[in-house]
């Protein structure tokens, strides 16, 4: 399995040599002559501010060191980052809806099946057309043909880096205006961002480009088929 430093992103045999149980050293990067990943020895609350604070080198421990694609927590994994993403899309979508008082005009059987339908082509719809314009913007920008292994390792990146969503969960027992919603919404672009550009490799500019047109492609969709029901 190949690791990471997480300073430099140079590729690692090993991380640490453990002399007994609880007595490890670290290893040194052969390129930048730091530690290769000192978050072993961190608590998960420093890992969790540092992504919160959008540093990639705790996106490279988290992406490679720890979840990486030859990973035996990478097993199952993905589905499990998929439905917790479409979960949190619905409950957003479903946030949206009540804010413009949408809901509660009507406790109809058909009005309800018409809402669920709704529910369902935005999550659905509107998240493969961010995959798909993602992935293409990603050939696009980045001249890289997306492989198996490559494939396996941008969309955990992508699915992981969108953890920001988790806040939606805070407005079922606090009351927020619909802005927040919105607010959230950038900050995973930027969290997407540092990920790709973690896996990639690439420019900054490159990769905000990249996500800004996939997250821009979705929210079209989205208005389109909003205005289209209404």
């Amino acid at each position: 399995m190949e690791y990471r430093c997480v300073e430099c992103g140079n590729a690692m045999k090993s991380l640490f040599v453990q002399y007994s149980p609880g007595n490890i050293r670290l290893m040194k990067c052969e390129r930048c002559r730091a530690a290769a990943d000192e978050y072993i020895e961190c608590e998960i609350m420093i890992i969790v501010i540092d992504l919160i604070l959008q540093k990639p080198k705790a996106y490279r421990h988290l992406l490679y060191n720890v979840l990486g694609p030859k990973s035996s927590y990478f097993e199952g994994l993905l589905g499990k980052l998929s439905f917790g993403f479409l979960v949190l899309d619905g409950y957003r979508s479903l946030f949206i809806d009540r804010s413009r008082e949408q809901l509660g005009l009507s406790t109809s059987f058909s009005s309800l099946l018409w809402r669920f339908q709704k529910l369902l082509m935005d999550v659905f719809l509107g998240n493969f057309i961010f995959l798909s314009t993602f992935l293409l913007a990603t050939r696009i920008f980045l001249s890289a043909s997306v492989g198996s292994l490559r494939y396996k390792e941008i969309l955990p990146a992508i699915l992981i880096s969108s953890y920001f969503k988790l806040f939606l969960l805070a407005m079922m027992v606090w009351e927020f205006p619909s802005s927040v919603v919105f607010i959230i919404d950038l900050f995973v672009v930027s969290a997407n961002t540092v990920a790709l550009k973690v896996i990639t490799e690439s420019t900054t500019s490159r990769c905000v480009a990249i996500c800004s047109c996939a997250h821009f492609m979705k929210f079209l969709v989205t208005q389109v088929l909003e205005l289209r029901s209404s």
